[in-house]
């Protein structure tokens, strides 16, 4: 199987590949539109400021490339948060596939949030084998609040969207990548996905 993530200068996408790898994936790293459009399986990571980042994904037009994917896409923290139709962090336009604004925690709580929390409501067979209240690992100021998008919900100040679907394009606000037997769990969900044209 053909695993791209997109490299784009604004990724975690070492311990990503790790986590490829320990369940015998070797993922490619390109930011290469060819080498994206061809893979089974797309990763959009993220790690980082969104304005900069998506100031990052126009120099190499991966903005107008990454919504037109057909293959499943699974974006990881500011990946997912990018897929929005924006954020308030540096007041930044998305790519607009899922139909949510990122916003930022208040400061009545601990900014960013760090470490391990549950994800619950789960939808979705990316979500197969996962039990409810699952244990997740999360490093976010920014959020996606729960919306129609919505296919798990966490709870920091408030509830919002620890992940999200529409069609193909997938998003996670915790990383599976560092989230133990959970974590890997989703990214094997992630591998048996077929493309999808509609939510559930």
């Amino acid at each position: 199987m053909n695993i791209t993530i997109i490299d784009y200068g604004a990724g975690n996408i070492q311990s990503i590949k790790f986590a490829f790898q320990r369940i015998g994936i070797d993922p490619l790293l390109s930011d290469d539109a060819e080498t994206i459009l061809k893979a089974d399986k797309v990763i959009f990571p993220g790690v980082g400021e969104a304005s900069s980042a998506m100031r990052k994904l126009k120099a190499t037009g991966l903005d107008l490339l990454i919504p037109k994917l057909k293959q499943p896409v699974l974006g990881i923290c500011l990946g997912m948060q990018l897929m929005c139709n924006g954020s308030e962090e540096g007041n930044t336009n998305g790519l607009q596939i899922f139909d949510v604004d990122v916003k930022r925690f208040s400061n009545q709580v601990k900014v960013p949030q760090i470490g391990w929390n549950t994800i619950s409501n789960l939808k979705t067979e990316l979500f197969d084998g996962i039990s409810e209240n699952e244990f997740m690992y999360l490093v976010h100021s920014y959020y996606a609040p729960v919306c129609a998008d919505s296919i798990a919900i966490s709870n920091y100040e408030l509830d919002y969207s620890s992940a999200l679907q529409k069609d193909n394009f997938y998003g996670t606000q915790f990383h599976p990548e560092k989230s133990s037997l959970a974590g890997q769990r989703v990214l094997e969900n992630f591998l048996k996905l077929k493309v999808r044209t509609s939510k559930f």
